[in-house]
């Protein structure tokens, strides 16, 4: 396995907590607005959406983390541009999605998302529940399968889900990593093609072509950049394979 920045925890079960935004003074705060707006403009594409951000992380047993979550919207993390400003760490689920050849599914980014270009495993930012209702780790695993079905067309259920990692990476954000079952490569590209057709009546896809990686060593033959976790998945993945 390559080396890594990315700190990997191996989890079966998490305890989420809500806890309240931090304050912000008036000044970040309208340093932070003019950060955003300014971000805007430069892609129309952007929305103010909301969103969940992770205000801590702790082990409490074997395999089992604390997960403290806030509600946010995106215009929080034009913060990490603010001097002396602190952002929360933002929080997303993806799918390793394998195939039958021992190989595993990667996206890369469109033009008009907020990193065109970038190779990732398909998944998202995590959405908070309506005012009053707490988030539940069945939560984010039909999350990850909406993120699934909505990218790569397949409609795998929540169910069949299993949380196979978290990572920790750039920015201290925090990645809840779902493995899904094994499927054939014909079978990944034709739901990827037939989903691209219907989105092409529509706004342009998040993501605009796949690959299916053998090796995070692999990544090198991809052209762009790709997400700081993905090298070290995708050779946890490998390695389990191998043993």
């Amino acid at each position: 396995m390559l080396p890594s920045a990315v700190d990997l925890f191996d989890v079966e079960r998490l305890q989420l907590a809500e806890e309240e935004e931090p304050r912000l003074s008036p000044s970040d705060e309208a340093a932070r607005d003019r950060v955003w707006e300014k971000a805007v403009r430069a892609n129309p594409a952007l929305f103010d959406g909301p969103v969940v951000a992770c205000a801590g992380l702790e082990h409490t047993g074997l395999r089992v983390l604390r997960l403290a979550w806030v509600r946010v919207t995106y215009r929080h993390y034009a913060l990490r541009r603010v001097p002396g400003a602190t952002a929360l760490p933002s929080l997303f689920v993806n799918v390793l999605q394998p195939t039958d050849d021992g190989r595993v599914v990667v996206a890369r980014m469109s033009s008009s998302t907020a990193a065109p270009g970038r190779w990732q495993l398909p998944g998202g930012s995590v959405e908070p529940p309506q005012a009053g209702e707490g988030l539940v780790e069945s939560d984010l695993a039909g999350q990850a399968a909406r993120e699934l079905f909505e990218e790569l067309g397949l409609d795998t259920g929540a169910e069949v889900l299993k949380l196979w990692a978290l990572t920790r990476g750039e920015n201290g954000s925090v990645g809840l990593t779902y493995r899904a079952p094994v499927l054939s490569e014909p079978a990944v590209r034709a739901a990827f093609a037939a989903a691209a057709a219907e989105r092409a009546q529509g706004r342009e896809p998040e993501l605009d072509e796949i690959a299916l990686l053998g090796s995070p060593r692999e990544l090198e033959y991809l052209a762009g950049p790709h997400a700081d976790y993905l090298g070290l998945l995708v050779g946890r993945f490998t390695d389990q394979l191998e043993r």
